[in-house]
């Protein structure tokens, strides 16, 4: 018999289907986002350094206490906002955007879109 996979299966399959063709170089990082049911994480990442360039998420002692609540769509606009800012203080301006498997809805659309209002380019 045939079954359906569970959602977290789904989600990684959709992963690494994604992560096959995404690479962040140095001149256009990778911005990934990750989400928890509480928060969400957004980090800039160069492939070719395997190294983190810039971070930030829902329990950042900037954000935290605006925030109520970690794990909502205004939550991850702020998010979007602050990785955007320091971004650019590090001089990246354009990176590829990984959506980490889940689907372009939401919190990770929110995420995005903040993040191409404050200046992001992808």
């Amino acid at each position: 018999m045939i079954t359906k996979p569970n959602r977290k299966e789904a989600t990684r399959k959709r992963h690494y289907r994604l992560r096959r063709r995404l690479f962040g170089s140095d001149e256009r990082p990778r911005l990934v986002v990750y989400r928890s049911v509480k928060h969400i994480y957004a980090q800039i990442i160069s492939d070719a350094q395997s190294k983190t360039l810039v971070a930030a998420s829902s329990i950042d002692t900037a954000l935290k206490e605006r925030l109520g609540h970690g794990g909502n769509i205004d939550a991850a606009k702020a998010v979007g906002e602050l990785i955007s800012k320091r971004a650019k203080e590090k001089g990246i301006d354009k990176v590829v955007f990984d959506r980490g498997g889940y689907l372009y809805h939401g919190r990770v659309a929110a995420l995005a879109e903040a993040a191409r209002e404050a200046g992001l380019q992808f």
